[in-house]
């Protein structure tokens, strides 16, 4: 997959090129997501964000109309993404739940989750999409939780 991280420090930047192993092409960008920032995502289908790059409403839009269908936040916080947006424009949204939040864990998650949506899988328990998906509908069920609506 096409991906850009923002807000990446220099040791996410290592830690995610030894997590990816070269399987997806990423460009890193040190600065924040803002509109004089934006225009790096052309031509790339996900981004990866912090918590400090807020995505609300208008800016999941301009990502959207500039090709980008897919968000990973570093965090296990989505309160700076505008989920409902995101469901409204089909737009996958994963966070980095799992107990290992190192910065290394994290960015084996952050692979992970593109890994996942490569394949044509959903991203399981880092999924924070507002979409109710077969796959994750039946992921739930086999968990005996509630079906993917929010």
């Amino acid at each position: 997959m096409r991906v850009i991280a923002y807000s990446i420090l220099e040791q996410e930047k290592e830690l995610l090129i030894k997590a990816n192993s070269k399987v997806h092409d990423f460009t890193f960008i040190s600065n924040p997501l803002t509109m004089d920032t934006m225009h790096f995502v052309e031509g790339k289908e996900v981004i990866v964000i912090s918590e400090r790059d807020v995505l609300d409403q208008q800016a999941l839009v301009n990502l959207y109309h500039l090709g980008v269908r897919s968000v990973i936040t570093r965090t296990t916080s989505t309160a700076h993404i505008d989920l409902s947006a995101a469901g409204i424009l089909r737009m996958h949204v994963a966070n980095t739940p799992f107990d290992d939040q190192t910065p290394y864990g994290i960015a084996t998650q952050v692979v992970q989750n593109l890994t996942n949506w490569m394949v044509g899988g959903c991203a399981g328990k880092a999924c924070q999409c507002r979409m109710d998906c077969a796959k994750k509908s039946a992921d739930t069920a086999q968990e005996g939780g509630l079906p993917h609506v929010r």
